[in-house]
């Protein structure tokens, strides 16, 4: 199903914009395949769960170089 079918997995893009890595305040990456938001700078994907970005450094996933 994709995002724009599934209500469930909707994310308000005007509030993407707005959010910046807690970590780093640099902007971020959209990732909707795997629901998360990338900060390349802290190299850092924030996971969205039910449409929530969770901006929280130790719910973060580390990127792999």
């Amino acid at each position: 199903m994709s995002e724009q079918t599934n209500p469930e997995r909707q994310v308000n893009r005007k509030l993407l914009e707005l959010l910046v890595c807690p970590v780093t305040k640099t902007t971020l990456e959209y990732d909707a395949d795997k629901q998360e938001l990338i900060s390349r700078a802290a190299k850092l994907a924030y996971p969205i769960r039910n449409g929530i970005p969770i901006m929280l450094a130790e719910e973060a996933r580390a990127l792999e170089d």
